[in-house]
């Protein structure tokens, strides 16, 4: 870990929606933690931090005031900290200069992204710089993509470790996004920025392992019912990412990531309303209609909404002769479960004897088991289904 510093955790974006329901999360959890919530409104912070600590019963975070477009100011303010979690996207275009101040400092980072091109554009540029200095850069510690790759993790934990394995996902899930979420989305459908496995099937040096992405078709699920639909996200490249190089993903590994829909006319329909979309979202006078239809950034469902969403990641896998089912599930996926998710990433980097790799990495390889024990411990279930 890095050395002793002002802060053990700092939270950059605490005004925005998400930032909020992260930064509310901490507050229960930090404890005897140095702490800061981060951002350029110093107004709106200091009301953040004085309901955090009223809420929690404790010490309310430090400020820090601070613009991502200041490469100085996130310098600084990443050689006071161990840890930096951040919410501030769209990613793509806001999330370069933090992490070049988190590598260049040797401060450990964590966000909730799901943008393809920006990850790929840090394992390109910083992966081994932040190995040499022992830096974690952890991607992908929301939605996109916990369940699904700790669930697969906590799924091959179940299959024999000298056969090759099989596993596909499918994903259930309902909810309002917020207005950051549907304007990053728009941004990548605009931009083109389809997620694509790797496809280098040359076992790996660290595991000897092959790994590669199964078919994405249409299909029928006859083991859970539904048709099982491909999903274009970031998830099945990072598990696909973690399944290279970590041990009990079997002698060669295959994964596919679907989204489980029950009646094939839905199906139908949301192909014809995304293809509408991502045509609009490509040019520009019909992308600047769209945006004005989508809520602002900093906005999402209250809480009586979010109370009502739920998630659930079905695993189907087999290996040799013997078969599992597995399933992720929690509360309201964009938010609450997300909220949880980053904030003990963030925990997690500040806290526990965890894997001892560094780079640009993924949840599983990063976080590893004690991250697992932290999910469970807070209502993320992880559990063997009967067949």
């Amino acid at each position: 870990m890095p050395e002793a510093r002002q802060y053990d955790l700092v939270l950059l974006g605490a005004t925005g929606f998400t930032g909020q329901l992260v930064a509310a999360h901490l507050a229960r959890r930090c404890g005897d933690l140095a702490w800061a919530i981060a951002g350029r409104d110093p107004d709106r912070l200091a009301g953040i931090a004085a309901e955090l600590g009223e809420a929690a019963g404790a010490r309310p975070p430090d400020i820090e005031v601070v613009d991502v477009t200041d490469r100085e100011g996130l310098l600084a303010l990443a050689g006071r900290t161990r840890v930096l979690a951040t919410t501030v996207g769209p990613y793509a275009r806001l999330g370069e200069p933090v992490v070049a101040a988190c590598v260049r400092q040797g401060t450990h980072y964590a966000d909730i992204t799901g943008e393809p091109a920006f990850v790929s554009l840090l394992r390109d540029r910083y992966d081994t710089e932040a190995a040499e200095r022992g830096v974690k850069v952890v991607t992908c510690c929301g939605f996109d993509s916990v369940p699904h790759d700790l669930g697969v993790w906590f799924t091959v934990g179940h299959l024999p470790d000298d056969v090759p394995l099989t596993v596909r996902g499918y994903v259930e899930a309902n909810g309002r996004p917020s207005g950051g979420t549907l304007h990053s989305a728009l941004e990548a459908v605009a931009s083109r920025s389809i997620p694509r496995p790797d496809r280098d099937r040359t076992p790996d040096p660290r595991t000897q392992r092959r790994v590669a992405p199964l078919p994405a078709r249409l299909h029928r699920i006859e083991q859970l019912g539904g048709w099982g639909v491909p999903m274009p996200t970031i998830d099945p490249v990072i598990v696909l990412r973690s399944a290279r190089v970590l041990d009990g993903y079997g002698s060669a590994f295959r994964y596919g990531h679907f989204l489980r829909v029950r009646r094939l006319p839905t199906v139908v329909a949301g192909a014809g309303a995304l293809g509408v979309a991502a045509a609009m979202a490509s040019v520009g006078p019909t992308r600047s209609l769209l945006e004005r239809f989508l809520p602002d950034p900093g906005e999402g469902p209250d809480e009586q909404t979010r109370a009502r969403s739920s998630f659930s990641v079905t695993f189907l896998a087999r290996g040799g002769d013997t078969t599992v089912t597995t399933r992720v599930s929690g509360g309201d996926p964009g938010y609450d479960e997300a909220a949880k998710m980053l904030g003990e990433a963030a925990l997690s980097l500040a806290l526990d004897d965890g894997p001892a790799t560094a780079g640009v990495l993924t949840p599983a390889v990063g976080l590893g088991a004690p991250y697992l024990a932290r999910l469970q411990d807070q209502g993320l279930r992880f559990e063997v289904v009967p067949s």
